[in-house]
């Protein structure tokens, strides 16, 4: 069993479990990604995404890059959704310009009959990218793991590419929901395995992404996404050698489920730019952490106005000094000023502590 060097800043991992904190806590979403010139060269080296996604050395180098250069409270693994249905045999490529494919979609009943939970052992790669991560890390700032939704990894296994309609999937999801929730029943137990191998391996909290949660009707996002992330969480291991293991759970374009998803048993709650942060804790009370929410395109604005934006955002959550992780309402653009990421990091940190103060 790896050996890790103590923790430094737990700031984060107090947040997320509403305790007391000295400052909000600050991390991004893709933190480790291309707007930074230095994961670029990187990520030029590995030759295409998936040889910098499956090699731990180039994994471990471009998580730490942004820890490296910011101030930021936490690192979260470098890696992809669609590492599980990939295990799974359904042929994951990257296209230029035009994004992930996968080369046997599910798309027939034979298809869905067929599909099994992947073989761990060949997600190997991921679990020594964050073991080792962990040990770089030295103890600085927590390691995130983590994980697609089952509703968001069928999107693309049944669509076999992303989408904007999502007409194949709500197709088989009206028309044959037992193939529906087969396959979510399915990466549920999968997408659990593969965190508690996250965690196990040294990841010491874990998010659900629900990228496309957002696209479903209501009712239909109960029964065919959210019923299936309470399923994953109650199967995470939530403690590791005396030490708790927050989860968060993110579904954009959710806010108005917040009650609902906070109900899901998760420590915190991850909420997109189009929620108020203020009424969605007003609604939720202290039942969980909440996570977010500046609009990611606020970063294109000049210093000023970012660190504007940044103190009404954390001025809406309020003056609290539990139960906030400041982060974007989605991932940073790619298209981001590396400076830009600064001038917020230390907005945010001044303007909590100022608060604090109040």
């Amino acid at each position: 069993m790896p050996q890790f060097a103590p923790l430094k800043n737990d700031t984060f991992l107090r947040a997320l479990l509403r305790q007391p904190t000295d400052y909000t806590p600050v991390w991004l979403m893709r933190q480790a990604g291309r707007y930074l010139p230095e994961y670029r060269a990187t990520r030029a080296t590995a030759g295409s995404f998936m040889g910098l996604a499956t090699n731990p050395d180039l994994a471990t180098e471009v998580t730490l890059q942004p820890i490296e250069r910011y101030p930021l409270d936490a690192a979260i693994l470098f890696s992809d959704i669609l590492t599980v249905p990939d295990a799974m045999g359904l042929g994951l490529r990257f296209v230029e310009g035009e994004g992930p494919k996968f080369d046997r979609p599910l798309r027939t009943e034979e298809d869905v009959l067929a599909l099994r939970a992947p073989d761990l052992a060949s997600l190997d790669y991921v679990f020594k990218a964050v073991t080792q991560i962990r040990t770089e890390l030295n103890g600085r700032v927590p390691l995130i793991g983590f994980s697609g939704s089952p509703w968001t990894l069928a999107c693309y296994m049944v669509e076999g590419e992303g989408s904007r309609e999502f007409h194949t999937i709500k197709k088989m999801l009206y028309s044959r929901p037992d193939l529906m929730h087969r396959i979510l029943d399915i990466n549920a137990q999968s997408v659990a395995e593969y965190l508690n191998a996250q965690i196990d391996a040294g990841a010491q909290a874990v998010m659900v992404f629900d990228s496309w949660g957002g696209a479903l009707a209501d009712g239909a996002f109960q029964a065919f996404s959210l019923h299936y992330m309470r399923k994953v969480i109650s199967l995470l291991k939530r403690e590791k050698d005396g030490v708790k293991i927050p989860a968060i759970v993110f579904t954009k374009g959710g806010g108005h489920w917040a009650e609902e998803i906070a109900a899901i048993g998760s420590d915190a709650i991850g909420l997109d730019w189009t929620a108020n942060l203020g009424k969605i804790r007003a609604l939720v009370g202290d039942k969980v952490a909440l996570q977010g929410n500046l609009d990611p395109a606020i970063l294109f604005a000049n210093p000023e106005q970012i660190r504007a934006e940044v103190v009404k955002t954390l001025d809406a959550f309020g003056p609290h000094n539990t139960g906030h992780v400041f982060n974007l309402g989605h991932g940073i653009s790619q298209f981001t000023p590396p400076e830009s990421v600064s001038a917020m990091v230390d907005a945010v940190h001044s303007h909590s502590r100022t608060l604090r103060q109040a």
